[in-house]
């Protein structure tokens, strides 16, 4: 199985910055897709931003200019740069990995957006 440990949630002033990490472990070689994925309270989760093996990167129109995502393919890990926070970027933050047709999911962490 593959296991998602995520940090680097947490407070921030609007306007201010956050990195997110995401490890994935396991019995596992290689992951195809890792993305974002965000859902505040009530409503639906919205994908953030995805990047395959090859580099090649996706984001929410809502993100893109401020977001980055990026994966260290030798460790398996994914991470997302927040710059430019505005209180609607406010959410439980969730990383995702694709593995042989399964889909694997962290357990969130939480950004919060003080405006």
């Amino acid at each position: 199985q593959v296991q998602l440990v995520e940090s680097g949630g947490g407070l921030v002033q609007a306007g201010g910055s956050l990195r997110l990490s995401c490890a994935a472990s396991g019995s596992i070689f290689r992951l195809n897709v890792m993305a974002w994925y965000r859902r505040a309270p009530g409503k639906q989760r919205e994908l953030v931003a995805r990047i395959i093996s090859g580099g090649s990167t996706n984001y929410a129109d809502s993100v893109k200019g401020r977001f980055t995502i990026s994966r260290d393919n030798a460790k398996n890990t994914v991470y997302l740069q927040m710059n430019s926070l505005k209180p609607e970027d406010t959410a439980v933050y969730y990383c995702a990995a694709d593995y042989q047709s399964l889909r694997y999911w962290g357990q969130g962490t939480q950004v919060t957006v003080s405006s």
